[in-house]
């Protein structure tokens, strides 16, 4: 009789070892998904978050919810069969993940749906290059890297990231919220160690709960913090 549990072979005594998942999957988002009731997150990839708009023309559009349609097409009612790779901060685990002959992770950015997670791996780094030069799915739209909105919108939860230790950010202090009158550039950052900056008319400027306030780019990168990716393409 066909199973429809995921077939797990994890050895607690090895972290190396490989941890297998296959069945039937429900799409949470644009790079998560339920296989046989194991959630999975798509390793080396970061689509929109859910909630994530991107802009095109001066027209926003729901870039989240459409990534999912996309997943979701590509998972129809088939099989998936993941390949463990650890798992995250969450206990999601961290998987490549196929259809039948199509690997989801690669299909997704290559189609411009999600982006190359280069924190992790450089592993689709080819394929978001295409994607981006063809201008395909969200590389047609000004958009913010789905790390920083995440930033930006939930500034303490934890990063998706493989078991690790969380990192502490910069050992420097940073200037405090009451900055003088003009410094307008906002500090932010989280519990996963990224420091993040946002300039005045960059996307997510207004929603962004500032930590830090600065005078300058070069006084914001002095204290530890990196300009925010909202935007580039």
């Amino acid at each position: 009789m066909r199973t429809a549990l995921a077939l797990v072979a994890l050895a607690a005594s090895s972290p190396a070892a490989a941890q297998f998942v296959s069945g039937p999957a429900t799409v949470i988002d644009g790079d998560s998904l339920t296989v046989s009731g194991v959630e999975v997150r798509l390793w080396g990839v970061d689509a929109p978050e859910a909630k994530q708009t991107c802009d095109r023309e001066g027209t926003a559009w729901p870039c989240g919810e459409v990534a999912a349609q996309q997943l979701r097409g590509l998972v129809g009612d088939n099989r998936v069969d993941c390949r463990g790779q650890g798992k995250d901060t969450y206990g999601r685990v961290l998987a490549v993940c196929s259809v039948r002959y199509d690997q989801l992770n690669k299909v997704m950015v290559e189609q411009g749906w999600a982006t190359a997670f280069r924190k992790y791996t450089e592993a689709y780094v080819p394929e978001e290059t295409r994607a981006k030069q063809a201008r395909l799915g969200i590389w047609s739209s000004t958009f913010a890297q789905p790390e920083d909105f995440r930033a930006a919108n939930q500034p303490t939860q934890l990063a998706d990231a493989p078991d690790r230790p969380v990192l502490p950010g910069p050992r420097i202090q940073a200037r405090t919220i009451s900055a003088p009158s003009g410094c307008r550039i906002k500090g932010n950052h989280s519990r996963k160690g990224e420091w993040i900056y946002h300039m005045p008319g960059m996307p997510y400027y207004e929603q962004t709960r500032p930590e830090a306030m600065f005078c300058s780019e070069e006084e914001a990168r002095r204290a530890g913090y990196r300009r925010s990716r909202a935007g580039r393409r």
